[in-house]
């Protein structure tokens, strides 16, 4: 008997995200349109003098980014060492590739081709909110990419672990040094920091201690079923609140530069694409599995964009060019990404697989070495 592959589909949060990042616009634009007192002060609150911490979006985003840290596990960092190639793809891109790919991008199109329609000023502000995109590798919405393309949970979990350090001493320095060299911009560093710390360090070290005194208490099967749901919806109303509240804070600049919203997604979307492609392709290249390629090729195309627009504000103001070239990125995450999904799930078939669970139709299609595992999905459908 064939065994039928799971049809792996989202819930109707996720499975209509890019519809309710539209609404969420349309409701703070409107909101900062018809209020722009109450907007205006929400934008003055800080963390302190001096910190250029905007309280309320901090607070938003630190009930977002807690219950993504309470997922990862750095304890299975320590088992990497056993299929290295794909973790060492994905960071070589994320971190030497992509920031630097996105800058030259950022500056081909915006100080040259785009140049007479923007002007140098705001040439130098989207410079800055593209490079800051670009140099936070995505998190959160990985292992939902991952579950669509029937990727290895326990392996992305470590991808995103990895990533997630490595974010801790690399996005402060790549940032400084790419804006700087791209733009006529200067960083504020202990503002980049004050960022850091505030929306990677606190969060992941709430996470990372919450997760291993309460397994440690209640044991892993009680945190992971019982206690991760329960901050699921708090995650999704605080995403939704803070788009509200960013596309608030730029509702005069999405009004009266509605083309530059489209002229920023140009050098954002061939970005997403390179990434991704250059992962999948070294990933076949090595022989990697695809249950690892395609969630590398997705965490090498989508960005942390929580912490890109936090950081953009803070360095530079909720008005900002950087500021809306970071909700740019927001607005093309979601349908760019399903669009990834969707080409590695049809070229499944030219990847090894790893196991026979990752060939659950021994056939041409289903994975490039079928053949091997023809046996072992059929003892596995008769035990099922």
């Amino acid at each position: 008997m064939t065994q039928v592959p799971e049809v792996r589909r989202l819930n109707v949060f996720e499975r209509y995200l890019t519809l309710w990042v539209a609404l969420c616009m349309l409701v703070g634009i409107a909101l900062g349109k018809l209020l722009p007192g109450i907007i205006d002060a929400l934008r003055r609150i800080e963390f302190g003098g001096g910190s250029q911490i905007n309280a309320p979006i901090a607070v938003l985003i630190w009930l977002m980014i807690y219950p993504m840290m309470l997922k990862v596990d750095f304890a299975s960092v320590l088992g990497v060492g056993r299929r290295p190639k794909g973790l060492l793809i994905t960071c070589f891109v994320n971190w030497l590739v992509k920031p630097f790919s996105m800058a030259l991008l950022g500056y081909v199109f915006f100080k040259h081709l785009f140049l007479p329609w923007i002007g140098t000023d705001l040439a130098d502000q989207y410079i800055a909110g593209v490079i800051i995109l670009a140099a936070a590798p995505c998190t959160a919405m990985v292992f939902v990419w991952s579950y669509l393309t029937r990727g290895d949970a326990a392996y992305t979990l470590v991808q995103v672990s990895v990533n997630d350090l490595l974010m801790l001493a690399l996005f402060a320095p790549i940032v400084t040094f790419l804006v700087r060299g791209a733009s006529a911009l200067t960083v504020p560093f202990t503002v980049l920091i004050y960022a850091v710390v505030f929306f990677i360090v606190i969060p992941l070290t709430a996470g990372a201690l919450t997760r291993r005194t309460l397994i440690r208490r209640r044991g892993a099967e009680w945190f992971e079923r019982s206690f991760l749901p329960r901050f699921h919806p708090i995650a999704v109303l605080a995403l939704l609140a803070t788009l509200v509240l960013i596309f608030a804070f730029q509702a005069d600049n999405i009004t009266s530069r509605f083309f530059h919203v489209i002229l920023i997604a140009i050098p954002i979307l061939l970005q997403v694409y390179f990434n991704s492609s250059l992962v999948y392709g070294l990933m076949k290249l090595f022989r990697v599995p695809h249950s690892i390629a395609a969630p590398g090729a997705l965490i090498g195309a989508s960005n942390f964009f929580e912490l890109a627009v936090a950081t953009a504000i803070a360095l530079y103001g909720p008005e900002s060019g950087a500021a809306l070239a970071t909700v740019v990125g927001v607005l093309v995450e979601v349908p760019v990404m399903l669009s990834v999904c969707a080409f590695c799930n049809r070229t499944r078939g030219a990847f090894d697989a790893g196991s026979a669970a990752e060939c659950p139709v021994p056939a041409p299609g289903c994975c490039a070495n079928w053949r091997a595992f023809a046996g072992q999905a059929s003892e596995l459908a008769g035990q099922t």
